[in-house]
């Protein structure tokens, strides 16, 4: 019978814990160098590691790139006092308190603007994605149905408060606010100078209630 004990255990923890460490390492790198300079042996060149040792922690450089975006996701969850993320579900932060979904949304989209390497990385895998037999497929169906849920749960509530119109249907509202954050990043990524915060800034302000309504 295969050992389940102590050992085996650490090891699986040593595991864990490098792939962690390559896939923080891997966010660096792609902020910094780019998508185009964000080779497999740069990114296991960043982690100590030869290149055959770096995907002995992924099966795949498609693999290794959708987990880098997890990553990111990960990371922008907590930085936004939000709990969960995308892949298992984003909920309220601890207090119970719904998040300013403005704030937190511009916020996300200029912090987009620093890291262009990502932005990259993630519309390249994106429409490379819309494959069902590639390995980011699931990532990307799971996450952006899990954000337009979030997204649509407190507009839903942002509405009962009279803050944001009720004219358009939650999850129509969260949907439209996808297309538009994707599409703006298209945009700047042909157009830098493109302000991607003050156009998604824009729709928030075409969906605040009328005046004397």
């Amino acid at each position: 019978m295969a050992g389940s004990g102590p050992g085996r255990r650490g090891s699986y923890a040593k595991g864990v814990a490098k792939r962690e460490e390559i896939l923080t390492r891997a966010l660096d790198v792609i902020a910094r160098e780019g998508y185009r300079g964000a080779s497999v042996k740069e990114l296991a060149d960043a982690a100590g590691l030869s290149q055959a040792g770096l995907l002995h922690y992924f099966d795949s450089k498609e693999e290794l790139f959708t987990e880098i975006l997890r990553k990111r996701d990960e990371l922008d969850s907590v930085g936004q006092g939000v709990g969960g993320d995308p892949q298992r579900g984003l909920t309220p932060a601890e207090d119970g308190e719904l998040p300013d979904i403005r704030a937190g949304y511009l916020d996300i989209i200029r912090h987009n603007a620093d890291v262009p390497g990502l932005v990259h990385l993630f519309a390249r895998l994106s429409v490379d994605a819309a494959d069902p037999e590639h390995p980011a497929h699931q990532f990307f169906v799971t996450r952006g149905a899990s954000l337009r849920r979030f997204f649509a749960e407190v507009v839903a509530a942002k509405q009962a408060a009279g803050e944001i119109t009720d004219r358009v249907d939650p999850d129509t509202i969260a949907r439209l606010f996808q297309a538009v954050a994707d599409g703006m990043q298209l945009q700047w990524m042909l157009e830098p100078d493109v302000d991607m915060a003050a156009a998604v800034g824009a729709l928030f302000e075409l969906l605040a209630p009328k005046e004397g309504s």
